[in-house]
């Protein structure tokens, strides 16, 4: 539960950066929560994710919204298996935006 933020700030042409994650809701198998990241371009993403824990991973998806200047309110999709450590998370990811696909690798702390 809580919040979770990732430290890279500087997306590449196909990454996102600034995760920030809220997870609000979790049980013994399962997480969900609100999410925010920004892609190249400037793209603003905001959404939902949830996930099923199984041991120390996470299958998980995310929808939401996309905008950025000219751009408004264009769905984008995110997914992967998260690894939980002791004191982190490592979110492989890859999905789909308006602007094209993306893909990367973000660690997330508290």
């Amino acid at each position: 539960m809580g919040n979770w933020t990732s430290s890279s700030l500087i997306p590449t042409p196909s990454t996102c950066a600034d995760f920030k994650w809220n997870v609000t809701e979790q049980t013994a198998t399962s997480a969900r929560g609100s999410f925010s990241a920004t892609c190249a371009n400037d793209l603003k993403l905001t959404g939902t994710a949830q996930g099923s824990l199984t041991g120390s991973t996470i299958d998980w998806s995310a929808q939401g919204v996309a905008s950025a200047p000219g751009i408004s309110g264009c769905n984008i999709t995110l997914k992967g298996t998260a690894e939980i450590g002791v004191t982190s998370i490592r979110v492989p990811y890859s999905g789909d935006t308006c602007l094209g696909k993306v893909s990367g690798v973000e660690t997330l702390r508290r």
